[in-house]
């Protein structure tokens, strides 16, 4: 019997699965699961469940057994992620393409991560004028240094994107410089690019994490923000929220979710350096659809995992 997760009858449209990748912050979990809930409100005709890539349960493989037991024989999914990277370009779809593979009769359509979207340009400008207009001090955006935080993967095109955010926002906004940092994987990292940027003279610096969720992550991008406040006491050091759940966010991935339906789901291949020979990663070219999450798939949040699988989640958390 198809129900969303509301518990209401649904008709035969696909279900939805959004595939997040999972965390062992639990409010991590939680802001994931209100998005998904919030997806399900304005969709009340489908059914729509989740599944995670590793340290939380249910997993993704867990879910679609669930769901084809419901008897449910088609599924719309798409990457609870910002952009295409290894997670959304490789070990999602490595996943779902094996469990359609051993279940001949179950149909998966796989959707489009959540890319350059003018929806999240806008989340992003309230975030940061909402910490702005908290500060006792009256700073002109001219005077404002923007520092953009992304995860950070080992795939360039994703990287870039989050040097297109930066741009735009330091342009649309007009603010007096930006700068694009990461939070592992690739350089420039936080703590870097802090340092170098408190000399640069500005009177304030703000710092945003551009991701969904919190995390072990995100915490450490703000506290890298309070150490560099520390010292420098004199330099205003304000900590924008990240995405989180706001309406436009659900819009996005709802969106997405309609291109499934209307066959425009495209990933962005062009760059994918899976598939074209990208500059320094030459190698990476053909490289067989493969899985990498197999030791934390499904692990949970419970706090006695072991030291190799935090050091793990610290390289691909929130991808």
């Amino acid at each position: 019997m198809n129900k969303n997760t509301s518990g209401s009858f649904i008709g035969k449209n696909p279900a939805i699965l959004v595939c997040g990748h999972g965390s062992r912050d639990l409010t991590a979990i939680s802001e994931f699961k209100t998005l998904v809930n919030d997806i399900a409100h304005v969709m009340p005709n489908r059914c729509v469940e989740y599944g995670f890539l590793e340290f939380a349960k249910p997993t993704i493989g867990q879910q679609l057994d669930e769901l084809r037991n419901r008897g449910i024989q088609k599924v719309s999914a798409v990457p609870g992620m910002l952009f295409a990277a290894g997670h959304a370009k490789n070990d999602i779809p490595s996943v779902l393409n094996n469990y359609e593979a051993q279940h001949k009769e179950f149909s998966i359509s796989y959707g489009r991560d959540l890319a350059v979207d003018t929806k999240l340009l806008k989340v992003a400008e309230e975030r940061i004028l909402s910490v702005i207009a908290s500060s006792n001090n009256n700073v002109e955006l001219s005077e404002t240094l923007l520092v953009v935080v992304g995860r950070g993967t080992s795939d360039p095109d994703a990287n870039s994107n989050i040097s297109k955010i930066t741009r735009m926002l330091w342009e649309g906004m007009g603010f007096g410089w930006a700068e694009t940092c990461f939070s592992g994987v690739t350089t420039p990292l936080v703590g870097d690019a802090l340092e170098r940027v408190s000399k640069l003279g500005f009177a304030r610096i703000v710092v945003f994490p551009y991701f969904l969720f919190t995390g072990v992550l995100v915490k450490r991008i703000y506290e890298a923000a309070d150490l560099l406040g520390k010292k420098f006491p004199k330099l205003e050091i304000l900590k924008a929220g990240y995405l989180n759940n706001h309406p436009l966010v659900r819009d996005t991935f709802v969106q997405r979710l309609e291109e499934i339906d209307s066959g425009q789901n495209s990933m962005n291949c062009q760059l994918c350096k899976y598939r074209e020979q990208i500059i320094g990663y030459e190698i990476d070219q053909g490289l067989a659809q493969i899985g990498h999450h197999h030791h934390v798939e499904g692990v949970g949040t419970e706090p006695h995992i072991d030291s190799h699988h935090k050091h793990h989640e610290n390289g691909s958390e929130d991808e």
